[in-house]
């Protein structure tokens, strides 16, 4: 299993765009074959930065992934409200 997760800080004019946005990548990401979870959360302390925690089968399916349209489109869509370059960490289990 390799799980990310993915920093995203997000600029406060454009919060509900980008929620209305991670709820369709979240829904397609979860419909995935090779997706286990994929989950936002908003950091308590700091309002507008948020995480996503995504749990995959394998690299193959993190590859399908970063191919679908529902990512290509959360990607393309957000990157003008981030107010920070996107950070990923990735790990095995």
């Amino acid at each position: 299993m390799i799980i990310i997760h993915a920093f995203i800080k997000i600029d406060p004019k454009h919060r509900e765009e980008f929620l209305e946005q991670a709820k369709e990548v979240i829904a397609g990401s979860q419909a995935e074959e090779g997706n286990i979870s994929y989950q936002l959360y908003e950091e308590v302390e700091q309002s507008n930065t948020f995480v996503m925690l995504e749990k995959w089968k394998d690299e193959a399916a993190i590859e399908e992934h970063g191919q679908t349209p529902h990512f290509i489109n959360f990607i393309k869509g957000t990157k003008g409200y981030q107010l920070e370059p996107l950070r990923v960490e990735k790990y095995e289990a």
